[in-house]
């Protein structure tokens, strides 16, 4: 048919679009429930149980009198042994990291001279107990009795006397540095040998030196591989200073000793060491957490989540699944009063 001009044709009529039929849910389709680990709920309950049983035994054993931890727990004597542990800590750590660091610089030399002499330094303070090395030191004056700064083969002009020289502190200070550099040399050697060579032939193509390439780009990527050793020897060597104890040193162990030995209360005076090593310890745990955590940042995505992020975590899970549970409760309710 032809139309007149002018005229445009009308469009034609779209049949309608026939919507998807929905299927009707199918009640009888099996539902999906979690599995039922119930070895692990066993477990759970009886790991509780043995718990709450040395808890009780612990709290309600009148053996420990409590009253007299608490008695003692602040008492001057013991911190004055508690700050003089700390302060043996923080200075044995420097002294030694310095010297293992040096050391680990020398073992991994090309000189032969100073790769010898840095294994031998590592394989006699390594291979020799410590308390026999503090021992050593404390009577170092048996074998040198003075000390003196002169020429070789030829006058001396400074001279001092061992004894007087070398006290208890001292001493303590000296073969707790050299002990622990020997296991720190070996730790900042291990960080140093877990960059990738690849990191420092990219500064040698730059132009940067040996000693330069060490410190800005070897070392902050070693420390990711060096903190966590590092803490567990911080930790170790807190508790290692009680050893010094033996030299008359008035740390935190020997305080408390001082103590007993005059009111004869053994088990609450050493309960008053434990639990300041195990608060001290927990706090260094914290810190050591941290301190992993910041130098994480070049090689994870996604930093791990601090204490305070999981137990927020926890909490809104919690919370979650308390408002689908009361849903799930209110639900059938609903459903009967209709």
């Amino acid at each position: 048919m032809v139309m007149p001009s002018g005229v445009t044709p009308a469009p034609a009529a779209v049949p309608p679009r026939k919507q998807p039929e929905t299927a009707a849910p199918d009640t009888d389709a099996p539902r999906i429930v979690p599995r039922r680990n119930v070895g692990r709920w066993i477990s759970a309950g009886l790991a509780l149980l043995l718990f709450a049983m040395v808890l009780n035994s612990v709290v309600r054993n009148d053996a420990f009198r409590w009253s007299v931890v608490g008695q003692y727990f602040t008492t001057s004597a013991v911190l004055d042994g508690l700050l003089l542990s700390l302060w043996l800590t923080a200075v044995v750590m420097v002294l030694g990291f310095l010297i293992g660091t040096v050391l680990a610089v020398m073992r991994l030399s090309g000189n032969p001279v100073l790769r010898t002499l840095s294994w031998g330094y590592i394989w006699i303070f390594r291979s020799t107990p410590l308390l026999v090395q503090l021992l050593f030191w404390f009577n170092i004056g048996a074998l040198y009795p003075t000390l003196g700064l002169g020429i070789p083969f030829g006058p001396q002009f400074v001279t001092v006397q061992t004894v007087n020289l070398l006290g208890p502190t001292l001493t303590a200070v000296i073969g707790l540095t050299l002990h622990e550099s020997a296991y720190a040399a070996e730790v900042v050697r291990g960080g140093i040998l877990s960059v990738d060579s690849g990191q420092t032939e990219a500064a040698q193509a730059l132009g940067l030196s040996r000693r330069r390439t060490l410190r800005r780009i070897v070392v902050p990527q070693a420390m990711r591989s060096i903190v966590p050793t590092a803490g567990n020897m911080l930790i170790g060597t807190l508790k290692g200073t009680s050893i010094v104890s033996v030299l008359a040193v008035h740390d935190l162990l020997y305080s408390v000793q001082l103590i007993y030995n005059q009111t004869y209360q053994i088990i609450p005076l050493l309960m008053v060491a434990t639990l300041w090593y195990i608060a001290v310890t927990t706090a260094l745990s914290v810190a050591q957490f941290y301190v992993e955590r910041y130098y994480a940042r070049g090689n994870s995505r996604a930093l791990p989540p601090t204490p305070l992020q999981r137990l927020r975590f926890q909490l809104t899970a919690l919370r979650l699944w308390l408002r689908r549970a009361t849903a799930a409760d209110a639900r059938p309710a609903i459903g009967g009063d209709r």
